[in-house]
């Protein structure tokens, strides 16, 4: 059993037969922004929620796990 460098996000949309431009439509955001994201580059919750919601997808209801990569950006003051 080999260790999957896949990413997640990737691996369920293709599942899912749903296309990049597809997902970044019902998510409202850029097919760029999804292609960082799906390349492994943080992105914001704000984000994050927008893909779990576009994807319909319920971590409490699905047995599989994904995550996305976290993004610090928040600003100290």
């Amino acid at each position: 059993m080999g260790i999957s460098t896949e990413n997640p996000l990737k691996a369920l949309r293709e599942r899912l037969l749903i296309s990049r431009s597809e997902l970044a439509r019902r998510a409202s955001l850029s097919v760029a922004t999804l292609d960082r994201i799906e390349k492994g580059k943080p992105c914001r919750i704000d984000t994050k929620r927008r893909i779990v919601e576009a994807l319909r997808f319920n971590p409490w209801l699905n047995e599989e796990k994904f995550s996305l990569p976290e993004r610090n950006d928040r600003k100290s003051g």
